[in-house]
């Protein structure tokens, strides 16, 4: 195979005219999933947390998410789950699933609002059937391991408050444990294996990201600032909802890869970068503001051959390995293999799973027999950190996993989405030489292009056979 730059034109893969929706039935079938793995764990009750930065499991069981404040959902083994919430998701909430037994608890409200017209945690835990010896359960967003700690299950990330009242109603510590691993664990968590419909919406919500960064490559100019470029992103899905911070930035900040667009011009010869994520999807790229190696300092011009080459071809090995059955450790060496030296900087897993949070976990690290399985929504994600003047590169976009079943399911319920699907698979294989296996779904409107001379965007990676 032969890696090399070429004349692209990208297809106008469209956006979808539909956004798809998560219905009530699916709400109360995800909860009954909870409560088996309760029966399982011997659990008596899960206390489920969220705030305005860690929604995604309690959103993911209630379609609730705190615009705000903070919520919290009690799940019990013979009544409906109950949602706590304070006073300006009161209304809000009237929108998540009926089958819900909403109570208002405003400490849960910002400071000097109202807090007269609720009961104590403590008499809403009773109410809900916390007592003395009932073993809880507690999700925020992360769990912990040996490793950190010497008893991870008793360590929470969720406030002192909640748990401090759990053991007063229980009787003590060793009733309540940290039970993320129910949504987050790797292998089988629930938030890892998505339906037909989450996946829909990843999908719908990575066509906007995408599109939007498309906006950019297409549209910036030099002497513009970086909030006018990143205004280029708003004409597809401005007001979705975001998994992370908007990112776009040229110069020395964009090195650190994080910062929030300014009032920094756009400059020939400065490294750039851009990145936006809503719920379920994140669309990134990296280069230089330049239309060719003659625009690079001299002692840099071999860029694209000392790290953009190497980069993509881990890229596409890591594309065409993919599927249902690999190991996550076969991804991690695939991209060892071409990116193992410390130039590269790879310390980031090369590949997490994405939901509507950005990262809920990953497979990928070097020794993980975790095997891929159908419903999973991936990220491409392999981030150089060379800390050279060479600075990065970068492709990240989301892929799903469906096996045959999954896939009809799809093409049934949503045949825009398999079409646009069906078209990216196609570009990918026939302009940019990557082939994919039949389970792996690509879902953003940029698939697997990379334009590392950004200011000429047609002018792309490709694999030549």
């Amino acid at each position: 195979m032969n890696f090399t730059l070429k004349q692209v034109d990208l297809p106008e893969f469209g956006l979808p005219k539909i956004e798809p929706q998560i219905t009530q039935n699916l709400y109360i079938e995800r909860v009954e999933r909870v409560k088996r793995l309760m029966a399982e764990k011997n659990l008596d009750v899960l206390v489920v947390y969220g705030d305005r930065e860690h929604n995604a499991n309690l959103t993911y069981l209630s379609g609730y998410d705190p615009r705000f404040e903070e919520g919290l959902m009690i799940i019990t083994k013979d009544r409906n789950p109950a949602l706590l919430i304070g006073n300006e998701g009161w209304g809000y909430s009237e929108l998540t699933s009926s089958h819900l037994n909403r109570i208002l608890y405003q400490p849960f409200s910002l400071m000097g609002q109202s807090r007269d017209k609720s009961d104590s945690l403590h008499s809403i835990f009773t109410a809900e059937g916390i007592n003395k010896g009932s073993r809880v359960g507690v999700a925020g967003w992360k769990y912990f391991s040996e490793i950190e700690f010497a008893t991870p299950k008793h360590v929470f990330e969720v406030p002192s408050y909640l748990i401090e009242e759990l053991k007063h109603c229980t009787g003590g510590l060793e009733y309540v444990t940290n039970e993320n691993a129910i949504f987050m664990n790797p292998d089988n968590g629930l938030r890892i294996i998505n339906e037909a419909d989450q996946l829909a919406a990843f999908e719908f919500a990575s066509c906007h990201t995408s599109q939007a960064l498309r906006n950019v490559y297409f549209g910036l100019e030099l002497g513009k600032t970086e909030l006018e470029t990143a205004a280029l992103m708003g004409k597809d899905g401005q007001g979705l909802p975001l998994g992370a911070h908007l990112m776009l930035t040229n110069g020395h900040r964009a090195t650190y890869g994080l910062p929030s667009p300014s009032t920094n011009t756009l400059k020939l010869g400065e490294r750039f970068t851009m990145c936006l994520c809503f719920w379920g999807a994140l669309t990134s790229r990296a280069g230089f503001l330049v239309h060719d190696e003659k625009e690079l300092p001299n002692d840099i011009r071999d860029y694209v051959d000392k790290l953009v080459v190497p980069y993509f071809k881990a890229i596409t090995h890591w594309y065409e390995h993919i599927g249902i059955g690999v190991t996550g450790n076969e991804l991690y060496e695939i991209v060892m293999e071409h990116l193992g030296d410390p130039f590269f900087g790879i310390f980031l897993n090369p590949g997490h799973y994405i939901h509507l949070d950005e990262w809920v976990h990953s497979p990928v690290w070097k020794g993980s027999d975790i095997k891929l399985k159908s419903g999973m929504a991936m990220q491409v994600d392999v981030i150089p950190a060379t800390g050279t003047e060479y600075y990065t590169s970068n492709i990240e976009d989301g892929i799903a996993l469906a096996d045959e079943s999954l896939r009809k399911e799809l093409a049934s319920k949503y045949p825009e989405m398999w079409s646009r699907i069906q078209a990216r698979r196609k570009f990918m294989k026939e302009v940019i030489g990557i082939q994919l296996k039949p389970e792996v779904l690509p879902f953003s409107n940029i698939p697997a292009y990379l334009a590392p001379y950004v200011l000429s965007p047609k002018r792309v990676m490709t694999v030549q056979r």
